[in-house]
């Protein structure tokens, strides 16, 4: 058994999508929209065949995203090297991005920097 796929609900689903192909080099379908409910969707596979649906929804309403919050926590990316996560985390920052953590080794051993994408969701970049 193994997880299909992880949805994420997202208030401007365009930028959503360029985010993940820019950073994560995400290949999007070409997506889906349904008139009579306003929903939309892209779903975004990744190179090991991992894949992300974005969703977005007229009448879908906010909530605010505590980083000490029950739920979704964050997205973690294997990028393969710990330079791989230095020079995102950088990227990111030139980017004008927020840079949570790290890069750093925490106490369980992962080396990861954690980022906060463009509606406040957290994305963890680890080896």
């Amino acid at each position: 058994m193994k997880i299909d796929h992880v949805a994420l609900a997202v208030q401007d689903l365009e930028r959503a999508k360029t985010f993940f192909c820019t950073y994560f080099e995400a290949v999007s379908n070409e997506g889906y929209h349904n008139p009579v409910t306003a929903f939309r969707s892209y779903f975004l596979s990744f190179d090991d065949g991992t894949k992300l649906e974005l969703i977005c929804q007229k009448g879908q309403t906010e909530t605010e995203k505590s980083l000490l919050r029950t739920g979704y926590l964050h997205l973690a990316f294997s990028l393969g090297s710990k330079e791989k996560v230095d020079q995102l985390t950088n990227r990111f920052k030139e980017d004008g991005y927020c840079v949570l953590s790290g890069p750093r080794t925490t106490g369980d051993g992962y080396y990861e920097s954690c980022v906060v994408d463009l509606e406040g969701n957290i994305i963890e970049l680890t080896i």
